[in-house]
């Protein structure tokens, strides 16, 4: 049935989706990698299709920016559609120096200074929002067939972009390797429902040194190898 924001029925999202933030990388994605796709929503410009890849049907759904937003889709995608495996594929900003514009990262756990664990666990528990180990395992592994150089490791998911009260050095000393805003929220609501949920990220600007960031553009259509190695796993039994 539709929801305020998605006017699928259900039937017409498929278990494995992809969450790309920007809807315009969804539909790259649909017209670039899927084969038939159909958009089955666009409320409010935010875009989303089905289609298949080398035979599984495959859905692609953008999020919008944020905790948030992703949050709704995320939970709807889940409790009214039945999606099972649920991959991001964002941009992130680089911390660890040995990162560059373009390199692809793997979320295996996240830090956050989002109030949403707390809301739900209250302030005696802090809860550690992980991926989902075997399509972690999935990602890795396909990487590493494809020779594609990947860091796997802490991602900051931050509640602001514009936030001067983060301290990128202590994060980077602790090893957080990049900073996005939104796969915690991600990994928090898939632990929810018991279901499969990954972050994969291309890296869009470096926070801590000088490196030129890349372009709207760019963002919206050369991150392939990331597109490419979240489909290759999801589709993994």
């Amino acid at each position: 049935m539709p929801t305020p924001h998605n006017s699928a029925e259900v039937g017409d999202i498929a278990e494995r989706i992809l969450l790309p933030g920007d809807p315009l990388r969804a539909k790259y994605i649909a017209e670039n990698f899927l084969t038939d796709a159909k958009e089955y929503s666009h409320v409010r410009n935010v875009l989303g299709y089905t289609g298949s890849y080398k035979g599984t049907p495959v859905s692609v759904q953008g999020t919008g920016m944020g905790m948030p937003s992703i949050a709704i889709y995320v939970h709807e995608l889940i409790s009214i559609y039945g999606a099972k495996k649920l991959i991001r594929v964002g941009s992130c900003g680089a911390l660890a120096k040995d990162l560059h514009i373009r390199d692809v990262v793997i979320a295996q756990g996240t830090t956050t200074d989002s109030s949403m664990p707390k809301n739900i666990f209250g302030t005696s528990v802090n809860f550690a929002p992980l991926a989902d180990f075997s399509l972690l395992e999935s990602a890795v592994h396909h990487a590493r067939e494809k020779h594609l150089p990947v860091r796997v490791g802490n991602v900051l998911s931050q509640d602001r972009f514009y936030d001067d009260e983060i301290d990128f050095a202590k994060l980077l000393g602790y090893g957080v390797l990049a900073a996005e805003m939104e796969t915690a929220a991600l990994y928090l609501i898939a632990a929810k429902f018991g279901v499969q949920a990954l972050g994969i990220f291309t890296v869009s600007d470096h926070i801590t040194c000088d490196e030129a960031r890349a372009t709207p553009e760019e963002r919206e259509r050369s991150f392939n190898d990331m597109i490419e190695l979240a489909l290759e796993s999801i589709i993994k039994e």
